[in-house]
């Protein structure tokens, strides 16, 4: 389930054991945030969110106006810390 604006946490709750949830950054963290803010988003959305699986790292809707290297860190920070063990 895709999400843009929804309380990820809740619907973790609600629908977490049945769907995929997938969502949540918010286009201007990636347009105009510090890496250390993107960071620490996607750190709270892989831990909370993505806690016994089944979250998809997304934004929160089109990506046309992001800053390619605030994308970069972004994914580069996805990849090394929203590894499930």
């Amino acid at each position: 389930m895709y999400f843009d604006s929804t309380d990820l946490v809740r619907a973790k709750e609600i629908v977490g054991q049945t769907a995929c949830i997938a969502g949540n950054m918010p286009l201007s963290l990636l347009q105009s945030g510090t890496p250390e803010q993107i960071k620490e988003y996607s750190r709270k959305l892989i831990d909370v969110v993505g806690k016994g699986g089944g979250f998809i790292m997304s934004s929160r809707g089109g990506m046309d106006d992001a800053h390619p290297a605030r994308v970069k860190v972004w994914a580069e920070f996805t990849r090394e810390y929203g590894v499930y063990g």
